[in-house]
Formats: C-alpha cells, structure tokens, sequence
C-alpha cells in the first residue's frame, strides 16, 4: 500500500470518528477490548492444550485395568485441565469409592477448571450486547441535533443539512452492530469449545467412578 493510500484510509477514519464524535470513540475502544479478550482466550486455550484430549481413553483404560503408573505418566504428559480432574477423580475413588463426598470434591475442582475456562468471556458478552445499544443512543442524539438544525435554519431548508445530520446520525448504528456482530460470533465459538471441553470432562469423571464398579459387576 502506497504512503498515499495510508493517508487517504488515515483520513476517512478521521472523518468517520468526528462524524461519530465520542459515540464511535467508545465502540472502537471496545473492539480493542473485544479483540484483546479474543487473543487472551485463544492463547489460554493453547497454552491449556484445551482442545487435546487423545490422552483420556488411555490414561482410563490404564485405570480399568489396574496400571495406576501407566496411567499418573500419561496424564503428567498432559497440561490439559481434564487430566488434573482425572487424577483428582482415581485418588478419591482410590480412597472411598462410595463416598459422595469424594464425587463432590471431583465436582469442585472440575467447576474450578471449568469457571478458569470460561474467564473473561463475560467482557464480550457485555460487549456484544451493549455495542447496538451504544450505537442506537448515537443515532438517537444524531437525530435530535439534524432536527435541530433543520429547526434552526427556518423556513430556508437546506436538505443537505438535513441529509448530513441523518448520515452522520446513522453512522453510530453501522458501528455497534460492526462491533456487536463479530463479538457474538467470537463468543459463540469460544462457549461452543468450552461446552466441548466440559463434555469430554464430565465424560472421564463418570467412567473413572463407573468403570471398575460395572467391571466387578460382570
């Protein structure tokens, strides 16, 4: 992109956020916030290997068949949440298998894991939400202000006046629902993984307290 072409996009953004005024301002501060969110969440998820779960089967098969060591190596491999849960889960299965008690500190610790998940998402949540309200209430006050000037001008009406007043009034819609829109798909797709996470979690917690139980029983 030539330097020119930098300064004319440079410019039609001035242009859009002194259009806009404070009304714009906000809601390009809370993309930026949006965006940071999305960036922290993915890195989190990454980091977590969240979405790496080819550890499971075996570190329970390990379980089922009585080969804890196999098992504690399989599960060290792995920084992914659920395998903290699973070895929560066999040591308190080791200590009382029929205690509610236990199954109730396993629940803990995974509601733990699962709320460290689902952090910060809260932030988009409001910001998808209130991004169309923001800009709605921009509109409305652009709105007052071309009424205002039409009224103002008298009987001399000058319909670019009022043209502009309405362009520049709906300026701020286009932008919340240009921030909203992206928000929703964003937290939409983060809750998609997060259930996925909590499924495959919920999934080895019932097999681990389940599997010896309906072994012994065969």
């Amino acid at each position: 992109m030539h330097s020119t072409d930098i300064e004319v996009s440079v410019s039609r953004v001035n242009t859009l956020i002194e259009a806009g005024g404070p009304v714009v301002i906000a809601l390009i501060g809370m993309s930026v916030i949006g965006l940071a969110v999305l960036l922290l969440k993915n890195w989190q998820f990454f980091s977590l290997r969240l979405e790496r779960r080819e550890f499971i089967e075996p570190a329970i098969n390990a379980w089922k068949n009585n080969d804890t060591k196999t098992m504690q190596e399989i599960l060290k491999q792995s920084k992914n949440p659920i395998a903290r849960v699973i070895e929560s889960a066999t040591h308190a299965h080791s200590q009382d298998a029929e205690s509610s008690i236990a199954r109730e500190e396993v629940m803990r610790i995974a509601t733990l894991k699962l709320a460290d998940a689902r952090s910060y998402l809260r932030i988009i949540e409001v910001i998808a939400a209130l991004s169309p309200l923001l800009g709605l209430f921009g509109t409305v006050l652009g709105m007052i202000e071309a009424f205002h000037r039409l009224e103002s001008a008298g009987t001399a009406v000058d319909p670019a006046v009022l043209s502009g007043g309405i362009w520049e009034a709906l300026l701020t819609t286009a932008a919340g629902l240009a921030v909203a829109i992206p928000a929703i798909i964003a937290l939409n797709w983060l809750e998609h993984r997060i259930e996925k996470f909590k499924l495959a979690m919920e999934d080895a917690m019932t097999q681990i307290f389940t599997a010896k139980v309906i072994l012994n029983s065969k």
